[in-house]
């Protein structure tokens, strides 16, 4: 069956890329809602549903909007609400940007678990997908297999840092294990690749207590890492966050290497056309 919140959530925070403070409250919603910002320090409190149609842009982060209205970096809050099967919320923000809080999916997961789940009287659309599909550009590959279950097998490679190099991580669909080894893990970059963005300001957000920095081979966090595997962690649950925009309950195992918010997306597209509807 779908499910919501039982109580409304709120959470205030600083973007990591607008650098703007911004307040968000998350209510419960009506069966066949779906998930649903609503920009309400705007005038005519736009809303942008958090569909694939609505992707704007999605090079270091993900954005949704319709015409001139947006919001940044949505994909965190995604992937927990997904993780969690909450199909109907209205996300209510004072803000460009959804607070990046420490940069994981920690703070919304301790939210959603303070504040419960109600089981919905209409059952849940769940997407299965009956045959492979691939993505590749480059050294990049996406492939989505039959599965009874929401899998999800990815590999980091990062030949240029002494650190991270090649790491893998397989995740199984279970809230507790996303909670205990996913929600946890921080967005992270290499500081040589992240000085010029700040240079320029396109991060004004940014800084250590929201971001994994690596340096060499050194973490510039004073309290190291949360995972041996953080970095790999993270990448899967930006993908969690970004298959959520098929806007389903999912079905299938998803296998990436080296995958980033834009491969992200042009594969979820390429997946719709792919999977059939079935309702429980």
């Amino acid at each position: 069956m779908q499910k919501t919140l039982k109580r409304p959530i709120s959470i205030s925070g600083r973007g990591l890329f607008s650098g703007e403070k911004s307040s968000m409250t998350i209510l419960p919603a009506q069966a066949d809602t779906g998930i649903i910002f609503q920009r309400i320090d705007l005038p005519g409190t736009p809303e942008i549903p958090a569909l694939l149609d609505f992707v704007q842009d999605s090079s270091r982060c993900t954005r949704l909007g319709v015409g001139l209205t947006s919001i940044l970096m949505v994909e965190h809050l995604l992937s927990a609400l997904f993780s969690y099967e909450i199909d109907n919320a209205r996300i209510l923000i004072s803000g460009p940007e959804v607070p990046s809080c420490d940069g994981s999916a920690k703070q919304f997961v301790e939210s959603i678990e303070t504040t419960g789940l109600e089981i919905q009287e209409k059952p849940a659309s769940v997407l299965s997908l009956e045959s492979p599909v691939f993505y590749s550009c480059g050294d990049v590959h996406l492939v989505g297999l039959p599965s009874e279950t929401f899998k999800i097998s990815y590999t980091l490679h990062y030949p240029q840092s002494p650190l991270i190099q090649s790491q893998f991580y397989l995740y199984s669909a279970e809230s507790s294990r996303y909670k205990e080894e996913i929600a946890p893990s921080r967005t992270f970059s290499l500081y040589e690749e992240i000085i010029p963005f700040i240079e320029k300001g396109l991060i004004k957000g940014g800084g250590l207590e929201n971001a994994l920095v690596i340096q060499g081979d050194q973490i510039l966090n004073p309290e190291g890492v949360r995972y041996k595997n953080e970095m790999v962690r993270h990448k899967v649950l930006d993908l969690i966050g970004d298959l959520s925009l098929i806007g389903k309950r999912l079905r299938a195992h998803f296998i990436a290497i080296c995958s980033g918010h834009a491969s992200n997306i042009a594969f979820a597209k390429k997946v719709v056309s792919r999977f059939q509807c079935l309702t429980y």
